[in-house]
């Protein structure tokens, strides 16, 4: 579908009194609670220049979809590239950015994979149950969170217990094979507040190389199918022990198993990558006003097979356990200093059999301080702060981040500055095509924007960004070992909003990005696209029924190998995906959705299948 079919489908959209509607409106710029950009529980509007986007609760279940990559495509600023379907592995570049420099978090507990070559987030296997909200922070945040947080954090938030007491079940079914049954219970009981799901998803799939593409399979052949299982747990408790000190726990565990194909692009049977993931927290936390102390200890376990016609051919084990102390120190009401203390050690063992046998088990550890000091005056909102970190390899580094915003009546100011790093992983390091020698990227970037309320029908912002990455760490073909890329990568772009409510019942929300990449050596970042649009609502047609709309056209982007040659254009696309809900009693609710309606067809990277028109739907019973 071209460009201009695409603005007339949109345009069209915007008129429309019938297509869209919001029962809440997507904010902004509003005072959505997050606690991820400063690490104390804030309104967006207290957080600064920082760049923050909210995915609730109500809007994940007006997706419809299954897992946290499938949410997070539409978000400004966030390009994803999978290779294949749900299961298999997906790349996140936050603000053009390489997916190494986005720390993943689960319930505040770092999940980048330690056993990673480099130490990425691994968002394949994040289902959406028993979530309750996703905060993104874009723009360096090292100073707060240390190593790989140079581009920003993603930040899964369960669900707690409340006072409403809820239980849930339900199943789901549709293309593709796929079924699911989950169910769930919230609620208090006396000092105990608690908030458990489980679910488990299957599906037959399809083939993870892309059998449509006529210059891998130029014959047509069938290619078989690579299938995928999913089984998750989740829990989060609270204990009040009194009215100053409470205890909380997290726990999160994930077994699943995902069938994938052989490299180069060649269609394999019999090859399976099983893996379980286990992150908990637990914490003690003293609310002695005008000081709130908590201390903490996360464990982060991932593990990894790989298996050949059911045999194993390589494991990889990835651990972290991080323990520290932060306080939050309200002398006055429009003032809090934090000050955080942590220990962190990560390890990981990857073993390979075979002709090509290794063993690689190495860890290694780093303490760090920062302080971050939040001011509130008047129209001037100011946070700023700075991180010293000591690391057993490369000896110490300093970041800092300076973010204030202001407000002139209805238009909010908003720039912000920082540093950051990212260490190398262990397997850059130590494995055997690991070197040593190998110091930390650096990175310094900067984002200003503003946001501007013409009424309360209109409201729209936009935010320019760049960021400046040195030693970036990256695969040397020539001597194969990993080595430091001299000069300067860049990162630079645009994002933007437009909220319009052009009746009552009718809200729209528009996303446009642009991003520009460019190596040391003047050539663009692969499945990067320059241009991406998202258009998004939901409308409540009566008082049983609602429906949600998501639309993404994506701009071209290079990749590698592209029709045999070293680099190409893989070309644009657009996506329409339909959700709809009915209240068929009380406590009964039917839901589906469809997919990529139009069944384009396209890859968002090279080689690598992408799902046609598919359906779904489900029953949710809630007692």
């Amino acid at each position: 579908m071209n460009k201009t079919v695409i603005l007339v489908v949109m345009a069209a959209m915007l008129c429309s009194k019938g297509v869209f509607g919001a029962e809440q409106t997507k904010s902004y710029t509003g005072d959505e609670m997050v606690v991820s950009a400063t690490k104390t529980l804030n309104s967006i509007s207290d957080t600064g220049g920082s760049s923050v986007t909210v995915i609730t609760s109500e809007e994940i279940k007006n997706s419809g979809k299954q897992s946290v990559e499938e949410v997070i495509k539409g978000t400004a600023g966030i390009d994803v590239a999978s290779n294949g379907g749900i299961g298999t592995h997906s790349s996140i570049f936050l603000r053009g950015a390489d997916e190494k420099n986005t720390l993943l978090l689960i319930d505040g507990v770092p999940a980048n994979d330690p056993s990673d070559a480099n130490r990425a987030p691994n968002f394949s296997n994040l289902m959406l149950d028993n979530i309750d909200r996703i905060e993104i922070v874009r723009g360096t945040v090292s100073f707060l969170y240390g190593s790989n947080a140079s581009a920003g954090v993603i930040n899964i938030i369960t669900k707690k217990g409340t006072s409403t007491p809820e239980s849930y079940a339900g199943m789901e079914g549709g293309s593709y094979g796929t079924y699911k049954l989950y169910a769930g219970t919230s609620g208090e009981q006396g000092i105990l507040n608690y908030a458990i799901g489980i679910s488990r998803l299957k599906t037959d799939g399809f083939s993870a190389v892309d059998q449509n593409n006529k210059y891998i399979n130029p014959t047509g052949k069938t290619f078989e199918k690579d299938g995928y299982d999913n089984s998750t747990f989740s829990g989060n408790f609270g204990i009040k022990v009194n009215e100053h000190i409470s205890l909380e726990t997290v726990l999160r565990y994930t077994k699943s198993s995902v069938a994938y194909d052989g490299y180069p692009l060649v269609d394999q049977p019999g090859l399976y990558l099983d893996s379980e993931q286990l992150s908990s927290r637990f914490a003690l936390k003293m609310n002695y006003k005008p000081l709130v102390s908590t201390l903490y200890y996360t464990v982060m376990d991932q593990g990894r097979n790989y298996l050949d016609s059911g045999a194993v051919s390589s494991k990889y084990n990835g651990h972290r356990y991080d323990i520290g102390w932060q306080g939050d120190l309200t002398a006055t009401e429009n003032n809090t200093v934090s000050v955080g203390l942590n220990y962190q050690y990560e390890n990981m063992r990857a073993e390979s059999f075979g002709n090509y046998a290794s063993l690689l088990d190495s860890g290694i550890g780093s303490t760090s301080v920062f302080l971050q000091d939040q001011w509130r005056l008047g129209s001037l909102k100011l946070v700023g702060g700075i991180r010293y970190e000591d690391h057993e390899q490369f000896g110490s580094k300093t970041t800092y981040r300076f973010a204030p915003s202001y407000t002139i009546n209805d238009t909010v100011l908003k720039f912000s500055y920082g540093s950051g790093f990212r260490a190398p992983s262990l397997y850059e390091l130590y494995s055997p095509y690991g070197n040593t020698k190998l110091t930390a990227e650096t990175s310094a970037g900067w984002d200003a924007g503003f946001e501007q309320k013409v009424s309360d029908r209109l409201k729209f912002g936009a935010t320019y960004f760049r960021m400046d990455y040195d030693n970036r760490i990256d695969f040397d073909l020539s001597t194969y070992t990993y080595a430091q890329v001299a000069g300067i990568t860049k990162t630079l772009g645009v994002e933007n909003f437009v909220e319009w409510r052009p009746v009552d019942p009718v809200l729209l929300a528009l996303t446009y990005t642009y991003t520009s990449t460019e190596d040391p050596l003047g050539s663009e970042l692969v499945r990067r696209p320059k241009h991406k649009v998202g258009l998004t609502g939901t409308r409540k047609l009566s008082s049983k029924v609602k429906v949600s709309t998501n639309m993404q056209w994506v701009g071209t982007r290079q990749d590698n190998g592209v029709n045999g040659n070293s680099k190409g254009e893989l070309p644009s696309y657009f996506l329409l995906n339909v959700t709809g809900s009915y209240q068929l009693a009380d406590k009964v609710e039917l839901y589906g959705r469809v997919d990529n309606v139009f069944n384009n067809y396209y890859e968002e990277a090279w080689g690598y299948a992408t799902p046609g028109r598919s359906a779904y739907a489900g029953i949710k019973v809630t007692f």
